[in-house]
């Protein structure tokens, strides 16, 4: 019971900011979303972090215990911030949880992709009874948490969806990378197993060694120091030979990008293109026939997409048979650009 109306004010005033995820399994895109929660609350306000409970084989294989137990080993920082709720399923219960606390003000942390389509949902219902309860708060905020939703179905670097899709191809290796580097090896494993048990899977009991630089290496100094790769430089990724552009560039790992996929691979994964070394199938044929760009295709592909290429190439722009596919690009993956994007969004075009 508020005695006086100063405690009154004081009430007005409680703020307290929160996220809601799948995390599915948490990997570390997920803890840059939490650091960036706690970055704005700072000491001075409380944060939350409520987890979905759906579970499926497909996308969401970890049941909501697993999941709670599992986010907060890997996020020890937020690990009583990581609620356990049973009765917050969606963020509509949490905002209610929340307002039932004592809460006025609110501050919702998600992905840049999400900030609108939540600021409009969570305003909706404000001040309105629903299924989810009641909640009537003063001010209600939406803020980006500067990256894409880390949730979100093939978001660039490391996702929840690749590392599914690692468990699934059983590939430890790959799913490890997705892990906070302070994880023990044998948490990794068991998150893992965790992961393919939800999926239907047997356990992996045989592992591969997970490859790592050495601390201190002729490569790893070569790249900090002389700058071995930059931004927007073609590389082949040696072991599944994919010829794609570096988008990013991390402590000891590159983020390559091909035809509209991602990979995050490690230093010595990938070697830069030469485009001076011919294909040996058909260098003899007139022209430069660079080996990169022929890369996994059969010798009578190559010789088409080479004749594609003098027959389409010097068409002018303003033709559209001088952006026909060429041999082998047929079934290729793309994605729009964040441009296309952002205009589309601009001018209401869905």
């Amino acid at each position: 019971m508020i005695s006086s109306f100063k405690s009154y004010l004081v009430e007005e005033e409680k703020l307290v900011y929160f996220t809601f995820g799948r995390m599915n399994p948490p990997t570390i895109g997920h803890e840059k979303l939490l650091n960036k929660l706690a970055a704005n609350a700072r000491s001075s306000f409380p944060y939350r972090v409520y987890l979905s409970q759906s579970q499926d084989k497909s996308k969401n294989p970890l049941d909501y215990k697993s999941k709670v137990k599992y986010a907060r080993k890997m996020f020890p920082k937020h690990a009583r911030s990581i609620m356990m709720d049973r009765k917050v399923k969606t963020p509509f219960d949490a905002m209610t949880k929340l307002y039932d606390e004592g809460f006025r003000k609110v501050v919702m942390v998600v992905g840049s992709d999400r900030v609108n389509e939540f600021e409009l949902r969570l305003k909706k219902y404000n001040g309105k009874k629903g299924s989810h309860g009641f909640y009537n708060f003063k001010d209600i905020y939406v803020i980006s948490a500067g990256d894409r939703d880390p949730d979100a179905e093939g978001a660039t670097g490391m996702s929840a969806s690749k590392m599914r899709k690692a468990a699934g191809d059983d590939d430890f290796s790959m799913f490890s990378q997705g892990l906070p580097k302070a994880i023990s090896n044998a948490d990794a494993k068991s998150i893992y197993n965790g992961v393919r048990k939800g999926m239907g899977l047997k356990e992996q009991k045989e592992f591969k060694n997970h490859v790592q630089l050495k601390p201190v290496s002729d490569l790893r100094e070569s790249y900090v120091q002389k700058g071995l790769y930059k931004v927007g430089e073609q590389v082949v990724i040696k072991e599944k030979g994919i010829v794609g552009k570096i988008n990013v560039l991390g402590s000891n790992y590159l983020i390559v990008e091909s035809k509209g996929d991602t990979w995050r691979v490690w230093l010595d994964a990938v070697e830069k293109m030469d485009e001076d070394k011919q294909d040996p199938d058909i260098k003899d044929r007139p022209g430069a026939q660079p080996a990169g760009y022929h890369t996994g295709l059969k010798k009578s592909t190559k010789v088409a997409r080479d004749r594609h290429f003098k027959k389409y190439g010097k068409k002018p722009d303003d033709q559209d048979s001088a952006y026909k596919p060429a041999p082998g690009d047929k079934g290729a993956k793309t994605k729009t650009s964040k441009h296309t994007k952002k205009f589309r969004q601009m001018f209401g075009d869905d």
